[in-house]
């Protein structure tokens, strides 16, 4: 139960920061209004908090594993919301970048 929880929170957390980033890009870059940008601090204020309820203690080793994550799922958001379309590389990266992330956090512990 603790691996998924870990990877939901993962999930939840890309969610609320890339959401959050993209809210914000979206008032400066597309002027959109400032309500975006409220918006987007709310939820990258929330991406700190599903951060630290991780089950893992090492913040050093969660955020390194999260930024595996993040890359995957920028990469993902692009796609279903900005209509980007990933090349080959973009994926295969994305998957060394998962693969490094589980092997971060999930390595065996004595």
């Amino acid at each position: 139960m603790t691996v998924t929880r870990s990877i939901l929170l993962f999930v939840l957390a890309a969610i609320a920061e890339i959401g959050g980033c993209w809210l914000v890009w979206q008032t400066v870059k597309e002027n959109r209004g400032w309500q975006y940008a409220v918006c987007g601090v709310l939820a990258l204020g929330a991406y700190g908090f599903v951060a630290a309820l991780q089950p893992h203690a090492s913040f050093g080793r969660v955020l390194a594993a999260y930024g595996g994550v993040f890359v995957a799922g920028s990469l993902a958001w692009g796609a279903l919301v900005d209509g980007f379309r990933p090349t080959g590389w973009d994926l295969s990266g994305a998957t060394v970048c998962l693969l490094g992330a589980a092997l971060i956090i999930y390595q065996p512990r004595g």
